[in-house]
């Protein structure tokens, strides 16, 4: 078996890598994953599996949701002002807000440990970059 770190041989019974001890059974990021609405709600043991450049477009599109929920949140909030609205609907609002800025956070958190930082924004430019990087390698 062939180290994906150090492209060393190695026996087909070890686990880890003979030169560079890293586990022979990982399976690392590829670009080939693509992202849906499913992956939101994904646990953290299979998103550190994903691609950066994945979890970045992933990340966008919670950010984007959280905005959205935000939002509908806040307008159910004023609006039950002028009329009355059912807390099980406020409840529902604030809850969703709540799960997607958790999704943000756990998203961020892994984003952090790879790249050092959390990237502010998440536009076309900044995945064109990493995309034009990774086409270099």
């Amino acid at each position: 078996m062939i180290c994906s770190y150090c492209q060393t041989e190695n026996n087909d019974l070890a686990s880890e890598c003979d030169f560079c001890k890293a586990p022979l059974n990982i399976e690392r990021p590829s670009l080939k994953r693509e992202v849906t609405e499913e992956d939101y709600d994904k646990p953290f043991p299979v998103l550190v599996t994903y691609h950066t450049y994945h979890l970045l477009l992933l990340l966008k599109k919670v950010r984007e949701e959280r905005t959205s929920s935000y939002h509908l949140m806040r307008g159910i909030q004023k609006g039950s002002k002028l009329i009355e609205v059912d807390l099980d609907t406020l409840a529902f609002a604030e809850s969703e807000y709540r799960r997607y800025t958790a999704r943000m956070r756990v998203i961020e958190g892994i984003l952090i440990d790879r790249m050092g930082y959390k990237p502010k924004r998440v536009d076309d430019k900044l995945l064109d970059r990493l995309i034009e990087k990774l086409g270099k390698n």
